[in-house]
């Protein structure tokens, strides 16, 4: 006897007798220990086993993307959902991908936008975990090794499903002392070995001058050598959206911005049988019935089982990591840098991505640099807190002796909670939820058509800048060239389409348009998620506001009341979440003037060079004005940005003492790049080299 629970159509079969006609749902027992494959397993009647087949292909998949709003006539139209699955984020999206492309008639509710929390706040890497394979050897825990070795077999599934997205990073690892060197050498050929033949490539030894060779800012005082492994690397935000939107396609409802009020029970079984939600962006109410309710809210997974039920004790326990981003000197263009045993027991890292470097805080940042390379306050860019849902008993506090593997629970109500895991088993964790192995082998949006030299044909095409071509082609796949298609003119000789949100980053205005399609509904969604501006400097998408506001104003009808209101909770989010708060800090009106005399009279006479009116002040025109005496052309947006960065009583001028404060900080490291700066001093060398005497300068004809 099996006595299991069917999660679609016998959920009063547990633990109890048997029904008197068999299941005929697609799905599989969820606590059934039998056959992972296309068949479910239901319990016997009069002792024979009864097999239902599934769904005998894949569903096509939709070439035009539904829009939200078609969305969600779906979800208060289509009656009944065979699924439907609670959260947004890599792993709901994983469970919607993964029933729809069973054949079932799947749901999705997100209350913010896809990968808005944990999912898009990740290291960015792809890994079966170097750590807990090392925790499976020394404590002879098995079930740390399988969670290992699933993680490195959807590691390759992952990167195969989304190439565009995704790649190998080689990961050094720095060695200080000498018996280290074959105790690692070990453990990192046996992460291999784990791989099969899954492994990226193979591990290596480099000597101490070989290993400064490829990562000349590290410390070289007690370096012994290095040994460089391969892991995977990803965008972790566009990962997520590229899962959400191909269980689109394949014909799920996904609706974001969309909150579940409460869960509904049928009043006579007391099972779940749906929910009631509403649409954050509108304030309507609906309900969405479906067979099989799946709660995948990660972090915030507790707080729907306990709509299910109060007395519910809890099972996730949430462990905060801590990410900055700095830039792409402190790391070489195409390796990262890992210490998985620091004295806190914490992992320190060096990542590459989007051209800038991921690491821990500056504090750890300092002990793995050399003398040479100065650590400032002013180089973090961005800072973000990850929130990781652990899966534990509620006794334990200690978070770093728990693995990430995940677990199934159903509830004496049928609601079904997936917990715990980590972004690289999104794909395993859904399986195991929804027994979709059809999905292996299956590709994400943009990555049927793409290969790594389609963004020449961008370029050649379209007259999109190199650049920006490469950044389409790797966030977008086959699909950036619709987003070229819709990008505007720039009036320039070259590049032809294509005009930027801000000048350092390859992110363009048609990305805005395309990524209201893709059911951006907020400017934080734009900023964050369909580009990775946030996360990269939030200074630059700062500056990249208004104009990203004034795209989906006219995409979306907004009014300029919404205007106001989006550009201020934009401007809240990078201030309170990304770490903004902390960098205009770095610079404010009463930040004090450290510098020795000859420093002020030097930078007063730079000053007065730009205001030779002598006003106090200097605005847009006086910075203007000496540009054109040295042939230097900026437009006036870019100026009006600049002076901004430095105007801190925002009143349109940046006074003399605001110069001073400016120049002070940077000499104490709490300020880096300055634009201002950089164009006052390039302009005060340029004026000098013009105003040389002749009998000076070497003589003359």
């Amino acid at each position: 006897m099996y006595p299991q629970l069917c999660v679609l159509c016998c959920g009063e079969f547990f633990g109890g007798e048997p029904r008197a006609q068999p299941c005929v749902c697609l799905l599989k027992c969820f606590l059934c220990k039998h056959s992972r494959g296309l068949m479910g397993r239901v319990p016997p009647l009069q002792g024979a086993l009864v097999q239902v087949q599934a769904a005998e292909a894949v569903p096509a998949r939709k070439e035009h993307l539904p829009t939200r709003e078609q969305q969600l006539v779906a979800l208060q139209c289509r009656g009944e959902f065979d699924v439907l699955v609670i959260g947004g984020g890599a792993t709901g999206c994983g469970c919607a991908l993964d029933a729809a492309t069973r054949g079932l008639k799947t749901a999705l509710l997100e209350r913010d936008d896809f990968s808005s929390g944990t999912s898009s706040r990740s290291t960015k890497l792809i890994h079966g975990g170097v750590r807990y394979l090392q925790k499976a050897i020394m404590k002879l825990d098995f079930e740390q090794y399988r969670m290992v070795k699933e993680a490195l077999e959807e590691r390759a599934h992952l990167l195969q499903s989304a190439p565009h997205l995704s790649g190998a990073l080689p990961i050094m690892l720095p060695i200080y002392k000498w018996w280290q060197l074959p105790y690692y050498w070990i453990g990192i050929k046996l992460y291999d070995l784990v791989a099969g033949s899954q492994c990226l490539k193979s591990s290596y030894v480099l000597t101490k001058s070989r290993a400064l060779e490829l990562f000349p800012m590290l410390r070289r005082d007690k370096l012994v050598g290095a040994i460089v492994y391969y892991d995977g690397q990803h965008n972790d935000a566009r990962m997520n959206l590229a899962i959400a939107l191909t269980a689109a396609r394949y014909g799920a409802a996904t609706a974001n911005y969309t909150e579940v009020q409460h869960l509904l029970k049928n009043s006579d079984t007391g099972r779940v049988c749906g929910v009631r939600c509403r649409d954050v962006l509108t304030g309507k109410e609906f309900d969405v019935r479906a067979k099989c309710v799946i709660n995948a809210t990660g972090p915030f997974t507790d707080s729907v089982r306990k709509m299910d039920d109060q007395e519910v004790p809890n099972i996730c326990q949430p462990s905060a990591g801590v990410h900055i981003v700095m830039p792409g000197y402190y790391s070489p263009d195409n390796m990262g840098l890992l210490d998985p045993d620091t004295s806190d027991g914490r992992v320190i890292f060096f990542l590459p991505w989007e051209k800038m470097t991921i690491a821990g805080t500056t504090d750890k940042v300092r002990n793995y640099l050399g003398p040479d390379v100065e650590v400032r306050r002013g180089d973090v860019l961005a800072a973000w807190s990850g929130i990781r849902p652990l899966v534990t008993n509620p006794d334990s506090k200690d978070t770093q002796s728990l693995s990430r593997n995940h677990v199934v629970t159903v509830s004496d109500s049928g609601l079904i909670t997936i917990a715990g895991g980590k972004w690289t088993t999104y794909r395993a964790m859904a399986r195991d939820t929804i027994d979709a192995a059809v999905t292996m082998g299956l590709q994400l949006e943009g990555a049927e058509d793409w290969s790594p030299t389609l963004y020449i044909r961008l370029v050649q095409d379209y007259g999109l800048e190199s650049e920006v071509a490469q950044h389409l082609a790797s966030t977008y796949g086959d699909k950036a060239f619709e987003v070229a298609k819709i990008a505007q003119v720039t009036g320039k000789r070259w590049p032809i389409v294509g005009k930027r949100l801000v000048s350092e980053f390859p992110y363009i205005e048609a990305e805005v348009v395309y990524g209201v399609k893709e059911y951006a509904r907020t400017a934080v969604d734009i900023i964050s998620r369909r580009t990775r501006l946030a996360f990269l400097n939030v200074q630059a998408a700062d500056e990249a506001l208004p104009r990203i506001v004034d795209i989906m104003a006219k995409e979306l009808n907004w009014s300029e009341q919404k205007k106001k209101e989006e550009l201020e909770t934009a401007k809240t989010f990078l201030y309170y979440e990304m770490g903004y708060k902390v960098k205009t800090d770095q610079l404010t009106d009463s930040s004090e003037i450290s510098l020795v005399p000859a420093d002020i009279e030097r930078y007063k006479k730079r000053f007065r060079m730009f205001d030779k009116d002598k006003k106090g002040f200097i605005t847009i025109l006086d910075v203007q004005r000496v540009l054109q005496s040295i042939s230097v052309q900026m437009d006036e947006n870019t100026l009006h940005e600049i002076l901004n960065e430095v105007d801190l009583n925002k009143n349109g001028q940046v006074e003399l003492n605001e110069f001073l404060q400016l120049m002070s900080a940077i000499q104490k490291g709490r300020v880096s790049g300055s634009r201002l700066a950089v164009l006052m001093k390039s302009a005060e060398e340029n004026l000098r080299r013009q105003c040389i005497p002749v009998d000076r300068s070497g003589g003359g004809l």
